[in-house]
C-alpha cells in the first residue's frame, strides 16, 4: 500500500514540477487565488512541509523542536513558513525537488505498521504519505488554476484524486469539528465518479446521509479550491448537506474559504 501512494505521489509531484517548471520568473511572482501567496509560495510551502514530515518520520525529536516554534502563534505560522522560503526559482525548485527524495526515503525507512508524530496526532507512513499527495494536489490547483492556459494537461483529473477523496471521506467528522459543530452520529456514504467513469463509494450504502457527484467536484471542495455552489455535488439528508458548508480535508481551523464564482466576477 505504501509502495502504491508513494508512486501516484512521486507522479503527481513530477506533474507539478513540469507545470512550474514551465513558468517563467516573473510568473513564479505571481498572486494565486491564495491571498498574499504566490506561486513561489505555494512551492516553498510544499518544500516547507515535506521537510517537517520528513523530520517527523526520520528524527521525531527534531520534528517536536520545530513543532514548538509554531506555538508562539500557530494561526500565522504557516503563512510565516511559505514566505520565508520565498526564493528565484532556479534556487526553490531543486530544494523542492531534493526534499521531496528525502521525504520518500525517510517514509520507507518506518517500520511497518509504526506511527510517527504530526500536528496534533500521529501518522502511519501510508497516512503520511496520503496527506502529503492530497496538499501537493491542492496547492498545484492554486497554480493551475492562475495560469488555466498552461495547465490544461496539468488540471486534468487523473485517478490520483483517490488519495485525496478517501482524506475527504475520512475527514467529515473533523470539518465539522473544526467549525465549533459537533461531529455526525450518523454516517455518511460519499459516491463518486472517478476520471474513467467508474464508480469509488465510501460508506455503508444504507446511509441516510449521501453525497455524490465527480470526484474531482468532491476534492475541490474538501481542499476548499471551490465553493459548494460551483459544484455538481448531490447531498441528501441533513448532516450531509450541513457538511457541504464545512468540509475541510486538512489539519487545523477552518480555512479562509473561496467565494462563488457568481460573487468573484460581480
Amino acid at each position: 500500500m505504501l509502495d502504491e501512494v508513494l508512486q501516484d505521489l512521486e507522479a503527481e509531484s513530477a506533474a507539478l514540477d513540469r507545470l512550474v517548471s514551465g513558468l517563467s520568473p516573473q510568473e513564479w511572482s505571481h498572486p494565486t487565488l491564495a491571498p498574499g501567496w504566490t506561486v513561489a509560495h505555494q512551492i516553498a510551502h510544499l518544500h516547507w512541509t515535506d521537510e517537517v514530515a520528513t523530520l517527523a518520520n526520520a528524527d521525531p525529536d527534531r520534528f517536536y523542536a520545530r513543532l514548538a516554534e509554531s506555538m508562539d502563534d500557530p494561526l500565522t505560522y504557516v503563512d510565516r513558513a511559505a514566505a520565508a522560503g520565498v526564493a528565484p526559482p532556479d534556487e526553490l525548485l531543486p530544494r523542492w525537488r531534493a526534499g521531496r527524495r528525502a521525504l520518500i526515503d525517510a517514509l520507507k525507512a518506518v517500520p511497518n505498521n509504526e506511527k510517527r508524530p504530526w500536528f496534533g496526532t500521529a501518522m502511519s507512513p501510508v497516512s503520511s504519505a496520503t496527506g502529503r499527495m492530497m496538499e501537493t494536489w491542492a496547492h498545484g490547483r492554486d497554480i493551475a488554476d492562475t495560469f488555466p492556459d498552461q495547465s490544461r494537461e496539468y488540471a486534468q483529473p487523473t485517478a490520483r484524486l483517490r488519495h485525496v477523496a478517501f482524506i475527504g471521506y475520512r475527514t467529515i467528522g473533523h470539518g465539522f469539528e473544526s467549525h465549533g459543530r459537533p461531529a455526525p452520529t450518523e454516517p455518511f456514504r460519499v459516491e463518486l465518479i472517478m476520471p474513467d467513469r467508474e464508480q469509488l463509494a465510501f460508506g455503508p450504502e444504507a446511509a441516510g446521509n449521501r453525497v455524490t457527484g465527480p470526484i474531482l467536484d468532491f476534492c475541490l471542495l474538501v481542499t476548499q479550491r471551490r465553493h459548494p455552489a460551483d459544484l455538481a455535488l448531490q447531498a441528501s439528508g441533513d448532516e450531509a448537506n450541513a457538511w457541504l458548508t464545512v468540509a475541510q480535508a486538512f489539519a487545523g481551523p477552518p480555512g479562509e474559504k473561496r467565494e462563488p464564482k457568481a460573487a468573484r466576477n460581480r
